[in-house]
């Protein structure tokens, strides 16, 4: 097996394990977040989407890019 191909999976796996992790601590933040102040449940929910939006790109992109190093 050519290690190229090693290499863009284990590259892959990382990105998604990555969002995952950048993932799940937005929502433990902005949870955290609420419970600390409920009245600005909107503002934190919207800066919530928006920022996981960003990694999950980020994240998208660095799986392309290993795809295409093959």
């Amino acid at each position: 097996m050519d290690l190229g191909v090693i290499g863009a999976a284990i590259g892959a796996g990382l990105a998604a394990i990555g969002a995952g992790i950048g993932i799940g601590r937005i929502g433990a933040s902005a949870m955290e977040a609420i419970g600390r102040q409920p009245e600005a449940t909107d503002k934190i929910r919207t800066n919530m989407i928006i920022i996981a939006a960003l990694v999950e790109g980020v994240a998208l992109f660095a799986v392309v890019i290993c795809f295409l190093a093959l």
